[in-house]
């Protein structure tokens, strides 16, 4: 058995405002007990099996580790493989064998819509009366809402299939970040004067809706305002979708390298172009607007 915790229930995906609710609570309760605040989570969606349906997700794991470890202020992180046994197995064993049993709950705090165990038959409030039962402490937090809407994963991800890339980081506190390794493109780019990094995200992350947005990149070398297109560059009759990132006033090779883009306002649809010089023409402009919004964004931020 592990020494005694706090625990908070929930899948986390891209950690937002209500999660940070939840982690807040977690926090507090672990302070005042003098335990570590552990998040138990999973590290594959629960629906990819239980519904058969792929999720896209909104934060790889390696990514909810780092935001649950330095935003939600979690002593530990903990993912569980879901598998059939996990799928098939009822609540109250849930509750004893893992929670209690394997990590040494002592208080436990779940969102007010958490459900599981076989059949998704464990509720919030059955999992608050079984602890009762057991001597243990146990908190629902209630949902968290922004402009009357309720701030969940679901939600954010409409967000996002909609190009609503600054509606998404409302809810989710934070701008969408897509991470992956840059590959050696067309090199068209670079021909007009404009080199883009060709970046491959990992295949579970939700793309945003197809087109171009202002953007911030992160890499070894540092943080640069970027212009990126979601797409299938029509103009040259490109074939499947990319992810192509042009990191102003950068010179040097990503090649191979991690990146992580930061999504923060949908500039415009992808288009086709009537020739290059069109196409160069318009991106040249989309730089001056990533440029002078981060110029703005930064002027409001000292205010």
């Amino acid at each position: 058995m592990q020494p005694s915790s706090v625990i908070a229930l929930g899948f986390f995906d891209g950690v937002h405002l209500g999660h940070m609710a939840l982690l807040r609570t977690v926090r507090q309760r672990a302070d005042a007990l003098g335990l570590p605040a552990v998040a138990l989570s999973f590290d594959t969606h629960p629906d990819a099996l239980v519904r058969r349906t792929a999720v896209p997700l909104l934060s790889t794991t390696a990514q909810r580790e780092r935001l649950l470890r330095a935003e939600g202020h979690m002593d530990e992180v903990r993912f569980l493989h879901f598998d059939e046994e996990f799928m098939n197995m009822p609540w109250q064993a849930f509750l004893d064998e893992i929670l209690i049993g394997q990590f040494g709950a002592r208080h436990l705090v779940c969102g007010y819509d958490y459900r599981f165990g076989a059949g998704g038959a464990g509720t919030a409030e059955l999992l608050a009366k079984a602890c009762a039962e057991r001597g243990l402490g146990c908190d629902i937090v209630d949902k968290v809402e922004l402009d009357g809407i309720t701030v969940s994963s679901s939600h954010i991800r409409r967000l996002l299939a909609a190009g609503d890339a600054a509606g998404a980081a409302r809810f989710l506190g934070r701008p969408y970040c897509l991470t992956g390794r840059v590959v050696h493109g067309s090199a068209l780019g670079r021909t007009m004067d404009t080199p883009t990094a060709n970046l491959v995200p990992d295949p579970a992350l939700l793309l945003p809706k197809r087109g171009v947005y202002i953007t911030r990149a992160r890499c070894a070398a540092g943080e640069f305002a970027a212009v990126t297109n979601v797409g299938t560059r029509p103009t040259v009759d490109g074939d499947g979708v990319r992810v192509e990132a042009w990191l102003l006033d950068y010179a040097g090779d990503l090649y191979n390298r991690e990146i992580e883009l930061d999504f923060y306002t949908y500039l415009r649809p992808e288009q086709k172009f009537g020739d290059l010089q069109a196409l160069r023409d318009e991106i040249i402009k989309n730089a001056d607007q990533a440029r002078a919004y981060f110029i703005a964004r930064a002027e409001r931020e000292e205010l």
